[in-house]
């Protein structure tokens, strides 16, 4: 599998250690990101796994950069994207490619709070001022909408009222740990079944 992330990489990390743990049963191929100084690279560094820095930026035509992370994936035999704070849309010939095998991780409960823009802790600003009293994660599939594709899983965490953005965030991020890993490891187990655009967990 290829993880995807533009920032820290906490995220990348819980799939790492669950990798180590025995929890996942998956190799992390290469983590891409857009960002030259991610800490999310500096993780995949560590740990000994191949890093990929790729922006659009640095390509005279979007195919060129298309047609360059195609080459990336295919060389390194990707047969699995997880996006981990990714904050660029994957190109369409990239999720058509890898149609049902990729996901992404949301801090909301989506499909609220979502959509282009909403990431990180604009999302729980936005949780707070609304007057939510339950945010949580979401795992979706991807398609060509942001934050669109079928829900895979949901767990719900609790807004207390004298919560800021930031220890939302806190506790937000210790259920995402635990969930991502254990959804991509039904991924692994082949217990994942898209019937009418809706996911069913075998």
């Amino acid at each position: 599998m290829a993880v995807f992330a533009s920032g820290t990489g906490t995220d990348l990390q819980s799939i790492i250690d669950a990798t180590i743990d025995g929890k996942l049963s998956a190799e992390i191929g290469l983590v891409l990101s857009n960002k030259i100084n991610s800490g999310a690279l500096q993780r995949a560094r560590n740990h000994g796994i191949l890093d990929i820095y790729l922006s659009s930026k640095e390509f005279d035509s979007r195919d060129e950069f298309v047609a360059n992370m195609m080459n990336i994936l295919e060389s390194n035999r990707i047969d699995f994207i997880a996006l981990a704070g990714y904050l660029r849309k994957v190109p369409p010939e990239i999720v058509e490619k890898f149609k049902n095998r990729i996901t992404n991780i949301h801090p909301a409960l989506l499909p609220s709070f979502g959509g282009k823009g909403m990431f990180g802790m604009r999302v729980h600003r936005a949780v707070i001022e609304y007057g939510c009293k339950v945010s949580g994660v979401t795992i979706h599939l991807v398609d060509n909408d942001y934050d669109r594709g079928p829900i895979i899983a949901q767990r719900c965490v609790p807004v207390l009222d004298d919560d800021t953005p930031e220890t939302l965030a806190e506790r937000v991020l210790e259920v995402e740990h635990k969930l991502y890993p254990e959804v991509l490891q039904w991924f692994a187990e082949n217990r994942v079944s898209v019937v009418g655009g809706k996911v069913r967990i075998l």
